[in-house]
């Protein structure tokens, strides 16, 4: 595509610009080369305009900046007011604007858009609709899955997504849409048909993220007012769907449990056999009622059920297709149960702020365990307030805490723990590991019959990142393997 037929979709200062033909746009200066347009995008922790002599030096000629920048004079720049901004309109031009072509369905909110939203992707595709889903489980569709560094993707990237998925037949996506993605112009120029709202709690509030909580609320609310939905479901048991919801002119369909609803769950009962557990209830809905089973713990996860049945309803999927669905349905990396060793059970659950952990603990609490066991940790560099939180959360719920590892970066893990260790209940036992796999292998060892142990914070991450590097990191794959290891060694 021309750059001056590509650039007439934003607003710019220049009146002309040189014919020249763009092959990519792009916004990694170690990516750019002679053949892109490289946008300067201004982030938190990093300026793209000071990597534009680096894309330079690659051999890319063309450049979207928002500021003034120092460049040879073959270098052709273009100025427009937000980069970011104007990222979104040309990815949507350049791809050709598939998103048109695509029913796109949003899921927002604290905690629940990653099951939620592959609830409703498998839900949707169970009904031979073929629908893909993006979040931080990456992006997944037709068998493909890529890993991806945001739990919403760039624009850039968002709209190179919607093209392949296009050409691959897919009808529907189901994406988790953050409140960063939202602030930051990622889903800028989308029309969602659906909009989903799970949950809103104080979280992703500080340096680098949302200055205030009412910032962070507000960020979440355009998701219902600026995007075109024609359907807005919501949780009708959080209190804080007014203000999310407050000026949303879209037909709202409410989820419940514990208040009047369009969709609401009776007799909810939670089951567990020798190594799983999960939860079962009647959902009672306008289109019928239907015995559910969800692969998963906790009200929480009956109330997710209820928001991707309700969704699948806006388009003719009945609830006795959801059920089915839903009984083979195992979220990765979201109370992901691994099963190992008969008589205990092993789950992997991507919670890694105190009110989500505090919220699995609780829930596992209702299967009367033997013992419940956490193995947890902290991020490195930031969200120290976290530490504090899960310190706190796992000492009050667990009955043994083994303390470890979890993304340290450039952090010393030591530190880490050391500073978590400080915030726990000195009555609740606890040992410390600075690597994480001799925590899981130590968890799994200790077991006993009758024991959950929660291994919290990974969830589907195969990676450590440790001083800048992701190292693989599989931590079902460890636990799976330790689990064989002492079966041997029992036999």
């Amino acid at each position: 595509m021309l750059l001056s037929e590509l650039i007439r979709v934003i607003p710019v200062q220049e009146t002309a610009v040189p014919d020249i033909e763009i092959g990519r746009i792009e916004y990694n200066s170690r990516k750019a080369d002679a053949d892109c347009l490289f946008v300067c995008l201004v982030g938190a922790r990093a300026d793209g305009h000071d990597y534009a002599m680096h894309a330079y030096r690659n051999g890319c000629r063309a450049f979207l900046v928002s500021k003034e920048i120092d460049l040879p004079a073959d270098a052709i720049t273009v100025t427009t007011e937000d980069t970011r901004a104007a990222l979104s309109a040309l990815s949507a031009a350049f791809y050709g604007y598939p998103a048109e072509k695509l029913t796109l369905i949003g899921v927002t909110g604290t905690k629940g858009k990653t099951t939620t939203s592959l609830l409703i992707s498998a839900i949707l595709n169970g009904a031979g609709l073929p629908c893909a889903y993006i979040g931080g489980n990456g992006v997944i569709w037709n068998g493909h899955r890529i890993e991806t560094v945001n739990t919403t993707p760039e624009s850039r990237d968002l709209h190179g997504f919607f093209a392949q998925m296009v050409r691959d037949g897919i009808r529907y996506v189901a994406m988790e849409v953050s409140s960063q993605a939202l602030a930051h112009h990622r889903v800028d120029g989308l029309t969602f048909d659906t909009v989903v709202f799970t949950n809103l709690s104080p979280d992703h509030i500080g340096e680098g993220e949302h200055p205030t909580f009412e910032h962070y609320a507000a960020s979440k609310a355009r998701l219902f007012t600026k995007h075109g939905a024609k359907h807005a479901v919501y949780n009708a048991d959080d209190p804080q769907w007014h203000d999310i919801l407050g000026n949303c002119k879209s037909a709202k369909i409410s989820c419940g449990i514990f208040t009047e609803a369009d969709f609401t769950a009776a007799e909810i009962a939670p089951y567990r056999d020798r190594t799983t557990l999960g939860i079962r209830f009647d959902a009672k809905t306008p289109g019928g009622s239907g015995k559910i089973t969800v692969c998963s713990p906790g009200t929480f996860s009956v109330q997710n059920a209820l928001e991707a049945i309700a969704v699948a309803s806006v388009y003719g999927v009945s609830v006795a297709s959801c059920a089915r669905v839903l009984a083979k349905t195992p979220v990765l990396g979201r109370f992901e149960i691994v099963e190992g060793i008969p008589g205990r059970t092993f789950i992997i659950d991507y919670a890694h702020n105190g009110m989500s952990l505090s919220h699995a603990l609780t829930a596992l609490r209702e299967y009367a365990p033997n013992r419940l066991i956490c193995v947890f940790g902290s991020v490195g560099g930031r969200t120290q307030e976290r530490r504090r939180e899960l310190g706190e959360a796992a000492s009050a719920l667990a009955d043994f805490c083994i303390v470890t590892s979890d993304n340290p970066d450039f952090e010393d893990p030591n530190a880490i723990i050391a500073e978590i260790l400080s915030h726990m209940h000195p009555d609740c036992p606890r040992i410390a590991y600075a690597d994480r796999e001799t925590a899981i292998r130590h968890a799994v060892r200790m077991s006993e019959d009758g024991d959950i142990v929660l291994f919290a914070g990974k969830g589907h991450e195969t990676f450590q990142l440790i001083e800048g590097r992701k190292v693989p990191f599989s931590e079902r794959e460890i636990i799976l393997n330790e689990c064989a290891i002492l079966l041997d060694e029992i036999e």
